[in-house]
């Protein structure tokens, strides 16, 4: 069939498109346009067409994930049969689905959970998704590391675990960090050694970077780093830059790291300030580097880490008094209830240096919308983040009702710009995409799948952007006027790559001897989802780069 979405605005910034025409598609993809004429019209006369969103960090799948609907059943509350942030897979793909978004990425699976987080994000409807292998803290690598083998042996095993737990990429949180916590680490960084492997966190980052690049996995090492929300951790962000030596690395929700000191010689006792223009600085000259935000919101949420060292010290302002922390054989990890109090002096600066980073950003498309659900809070903020990034009144009005450290602590109030809808598209469509690898989204060039979301032109943009007109995924509409309409089955985004054989075998010793289980049961085989017709596979393979 084809279709023709006919008289909207088509904003494709890869394609420089931002004017009234016409959008083609034919068999779930987007085509030229041709020489005969459609079999269905879809009118967007006075509506925005973009290209599905693309969210490269969100927590919804997964075994923290799981255990934060247990630790805080409320958040999952909501209205009668309305959907929830914190809910079901089913409310988490709805929800997406209505704000334009048709791929989303999980981005913390250790490889001994792969299975169950799997079979998790292969029930979220609507949309496409993927996970990230979480390496860093783990012993086998630890221990090639330690003893010195060659570079191939570490991307062997990266490459293998990837395999295993069908990733999309890559990620390490506070490398070495779950390791010395078990050693009574309080505080970890950059050239802090892991007692148990005399290792720093360093050489583990350099590790898994040139793993990274010698596999050509698309996307950058995903890197959360040291001394998360401290204030100083500027410097922690900064550093890992200079560490990374023009290796391609990407920056989990560096909100949480442009948090300067204000007394450096005392730094918990003078608290923060906004580092966000030191972090957009250092992104202009470091085109090798990505980052996403973190945007803080207000309200009540729960924040999922497998960064246990800093989980085991927030747990003292756990809002409210009830967290779990796990000392896992890898990662570990936590879950920290918190509440981000509205017109609260922290939370206020925290959310303003969020759309500082934002704002002055060299490129919106290195610069990437996340709140990294739910720690920040709910992605259903979105909405109104890009109302607030696109208009300067809306944002000083904002700023104006919070305590006067938001303003004196950041330089948000002084910022002029507004987003334009090119550049909303960079940072929530083609940079995303362009990240994860993803050729066939993020744009509405011929050739892409046919993801697509239409708006009406609102002046409300928060209005806007929560509910879309129409959205489109694989040429199916799936949304109308905010309702689903066909409830699709996405595929899972998973990274082509080769294991190594003796890797392999190695590997499955070191289990057997470890754990008294094999290589196997830590795999993710395709028996593992039934039901599924041929022609509608769980998986998609997404090629390394050349």
């Amino acid at each position: 069939m084809l279709t023709r979405i006919a008289g909207g605005r088509v904003v494709d910034p890869t394609a420089g498109r931002d004017s009234v025409s016409d959008v083609w598609i034919e068999d779930g993809r987007i085509v030229a346009t041709p020489d005969r004429g459609p079999d269905r019209t879809i009118d967007a006369a006075g509506c925005i067409v973009m290209a599905g969103g693309v969210e490269v960090h969100s927590h919804i799948a997964g075994g923290n994930v799981v255990l934060a609907r247990l630790l805080l059943p409320e958040l999952g509350v909501a209205e009668p049969d309305a959907p929830n942030p914190h809910g079901s897979g089913r409310d988490v793909g709805l929800l997406y689905a209505r704000m334009g978004y048709t791929t989303a990425v999980e981005p913390a699976m250790p490889p001994v959970n792969a299975l169950a987080t799997q079979l998790e994000l292969a029930e979220i409807p609507l949309l496409d998704r993927g996970g990230l292998c979480v390496m860093g803290n783990d012993d086998q690598l630890l221990q090639l590391l330690r003893d010195r083998e060659s570079a191939d042996a570490v991307r062997d095993l990266v490459a293998l675990n990837v395999a295993t737990s069908r990733a999309l990429g890559v990620k390490v949180i506070n490398a070495g960090g779950a390791d010395a916590f078990k050693d009574g680490a309080v505080r970890f960084s950059l050239d802090d050694e892991v007692p148990a492997y005399g290792l720093t966190s360093r050489q583990i980052l350099d590790g898994l970077l040139d793993a990274v690049e010698a596999l050509k996995v698309p996307h950058p090492l995903h890197v959360h780093c040291s001394n998360l929300g401290l204030p100083g951790a500027d410097d922690s962000l900064i550093e890992t830059l200079a560490a990374a030596e023009g290796r391609r690395i990407h920056f989990a929700h560096a909100q949480f790291y442009a948090y300067a000191a204000v007394d450096k010689d005392n730094p918990l006792t003078g608290g923060f300030r906004s580092a966000a223009p030191r972090i957009a600085e250092a992104l202009a000259r470091h085109p090798n580097a990505t980052l996403d935000i973190g945007q803080v919101v207000f309200g009540q949420t729960a924040t999922i880490s497998l960064d246990i060292l800093r989980q085991f010290s927030g747990r003292k302002a756990a809002s409210p008094r009830k967290w779990i922390v796990n000392a896992g054989d890898a990662e570990g990890g936590g879950i920290v209830p918190f509440r981000y109090r509205d017109r609260g002096p922290t939370s206020s600066l925290q959310f303003a240096i969020g759309l500082e980073m934002m704002l002055l950003s060299p490129d919106p498309e290195r610069t990437i919308l996340t709140t990294d659900h739910p720690n920040g809070g709910p992605f259903t903020a979105y909405p109104r983040i890009l109302h607030l990034l696109m208009d300067k009144e809306a944002r000083d009005r904002e700023v104006a009702a919070h305590p006067k450290v938001a303003a004196e602590r950041s330089g948000l109030a002084a910022i002029e710009r507004e987003y334009t809808l090119s550049e909303v598209a960079q940072l929530t469509r083609s940079g995303p995409a362009k990240l994860l690898g993803l050729t066939d989204r993020g744009h509405l060039r011929p050739g892409a799948r046919a993801d697509v979301a239409v708006y009406r032109d609102q002046a409300d943009r928060t209005a806007m952007f929560a509910r879309a007109h129409r959205v489109i995924k694989d040429g199916t509409v799936i949304v109308e006027d905010g309702e689903v309409v066909a409830w699709t089955r996405g595929r899972t985004l998973q990274l082509s790559v080769e294991a190594d054989a003796g890797m392999a075998r190695r590997t499955e010793s070191y289990l057997q001897g470890r754990f008294g289980a094999g290589l196997s049961s830590f795999t993710v085989p395709d028996a593992a989802f039934p039901g599924r017709r041929a022609d509608e596979p769980v998986f998609e393979a997404v090629a390394c780069r050349t």
